[in-house]
């Protein structure tokens, strides 16, 4: 096809030095093969010490189906399909879920539905998150949710209902590791402090298998039992007795926990007691002793476990302990938060979860256990890397004081000895002196303007265009056609300096190579890429 003078020299001009890409039958031989893997979007995965937040709008927790969409909405922006390798996993991969479902104490003379929803992740959230990972292509039987505790009040919360709805697997396995069925066991060998051994629910840590764990944003005996906390749930009966006491033993087989366990857990707790952990100078089989045994097993637990994303689902959150709180009548009481709080490292997310819940991070021993152990590597909050999330797969780096924080009272390590008279139900939010750490060293934005090459490219119907502006200003990115047209304008607004993500979501052009390029400070780069429909 011959193009005029006019056409190439003003097509020229927009492709500046970038390569062309030669739109050759290879290119749908790529998208095609594309379509077989999927995994978490690239952009997540490129950052796995950042946290996300998406902000949510459901008006009352009772808004099912306001509620499925958004966890259908967030995971159509937040699973998506890869290309091999770099994290990506075959359609017919194993799907484990391990959303917070925990006992609702339905006995109590408390007890109402309503009233204690909060406890648990919402079912129609989970829902929305099958379904947006069915229409990439996994079917129905590939989907498993897992909890070890109180299959009796899975109905309470929805699961066994939503279960029947979309074909997923949830059974009661809470019978005692030696009374289950050996394929519904997956051991792993730890390198612990307490465990050298642990039977994880199957599939999960199971091989080829695609792990996602959906904590609940609510207050609990560690402060917040978010995603770290979450993966509690995964283990086998009696295994998973975390918050068993320090001079209580687990009712498991001495075999599987470290001969020097109880030795290494007091030398780390006097030690941690000096180091000056806040609150775990806290005397008494509840106190800081008991913290330091539970969070050891928690870190053991995580230490071998790998979801590919950690998600918190703080569309409603809640305070107090399962149906008790600083609430009417001593009760609990649910909060629409409406934040989903993910990423790739646990303890990042947690750190942001619980700022938003009104504490200071640097207060919890948990997290700093954490970074002793390798598992984490931030723990000021403010240090943390973090991006607003859009539905449309765009990302922005946005302070931490621009989200709302929703005061969640718990009972974690009152202060209530040595004098101090502090409230039963409280907020862990005293001022923390953070240290000055060698990744707060580093610089934490890039030192040049940047556009990279978008990503999945070629692409049907959307990709990601990622940028980095070394400090703040007003950026524009735009979409053009071969004859330089301008058919989309991405994004015109003012930014931070760091890495920041658009998507072009594309509907209604044909295929063909488009160029999209960028304004900042009086410059502009351009790059090409190819939709093929």
């Amino acid at each position: 096809m011959l193009i005029s003078r006019r056409t190439f020299l003003k097509t020229s001009s927009i492709a500046g030095t970038v390569v062309a890409l030669n739109a050759s039958p290879l290119f749908g031989k790529i998208l095609k093969q594309s379509l077989d893997y999927y995994g978490v979007h690239p952009f997540i995965d490129a950052n796995p010490d950042a946290v996300f937040i998406l902000r949510t709008n459901v008006d009352v927790k009772t808004n099912s189906d306001a509620i499925r969409n958004t966890g259908l909405n967030f995971g159509r922006s937040v699973f998506v399909h890869l290309d091999p390798g770099n994290g990506a996993v075959p359609l017919d991969y194993k799907v484990a879920l391990k959303p917070n479902i925990t006992c609702r104490n339905t006995t109590d003379s408390n007890y109402t539905r309503l009233g204690t929803m909060g406890i648990v992740t919402d079912s129609f959230f989970v829902e929305g998150i099958i379904q947006s990972i069915k229409e990439l292509g996994v079917q129905s039987n590939k989907f498993f949710i897992r909890e070890t505790n109180c299959p009796s009040d899975y109905e309470e919360g929805g699961y066994i209902s939503m279960a029947a709805r979309t074909g997923a697997d949830i059974r009661d396995l809470s019978a005692n590791v030696v009374d289950l069925n050996p394929s519904d066991v997956q051991w792993e060998i730890v390198d612990g402090v307490w465990f050298n051994k642990i039977p994880f629910l199957a599939p999960i840590n199971s091989p080829e298998t695609f792990l996602v764990n959906i904590a609940k944003f609510k207050t609990h005996g560690m402060g917040m039992t978010l995603c770290a906390k979450n993966m509690q749930g995964s283990i086998a009966h009696r295994y998973q007795e975390h918050c068993t006491a320090y001079n209580v033993d687990m009712s498991i087989p001495t075999s599987d926990i470290q001969t020097d366990a109880k030795t290494v857990i007091m030398a780390n707790y006097n030690r941690h007691v000096s180091d000056k952990i806040p609150r775990w100078d806290r005397p008494g089989d509840d106190g800081g002793i008991w913290q330091e045994t539970w969070a050891t097993r928690c870190l053991d637990t995580n230490s071998v476990t790998h979801p590919s994303l950690h998600i918190i689902e703080g569309i409603y959150g809640r305070d107090g302990n399962f149906i008790y709180g600083p609430g009417v009548n001593g009760l609990a009481t649910d909060y629409m938060t409406n934040y989903i709080i993910f990423g790739k490292n646990p303890f990042h997310v947690d750190a942001i979860g619980l700022w938003l819940g009104g504490h200071e991070p640097g207060n919890f021993g948990l997290l700093h256990m954490a970074i002793e152990r390798g598992l984490a590597s931030i723990l000021n909050p403010n240090k943390i890397p973090l991006y607003e999330w859009q539905l449309n797969g765009s990302a922005s780096v946005t302070p931490l004081e621009n989200f709302t924080r929703t005061p969640l009272k718990t009972y974690y390590l009152r202060r209530d000895y040595n004098g101090q008279t502090e409230d039963y139900w409280h907020l862990v939010n005293e001022p923390f002196n953070y240290p000055v750490s060698v990744m707060d060293k580093l610089p934490d934005h890039p030192n040049s303007f940047v556009l990279y090459q978008n990503f999945p490219n070629p692409f049907n119907p959307s990709t990601a265009i990622q940028f980095s502006i070394p400090q703040n200003g007003n950026v524009r990115i735009e979409v053009c056609d071969i004859t330089g047209d301008v058919v989309m304008r991405l994004t015109e607004r003012y930014y931070l300096k760091g890495t920041h993500l658009v998507s072009w979501n594309n509907y209604q052009n044909v295929s063909g190579i488009y160029f999209y390029r960028m304004f900042f400070h009086g410059s502009t780069q351009t790059r090409k890429m190819l939709l093929l429909k």
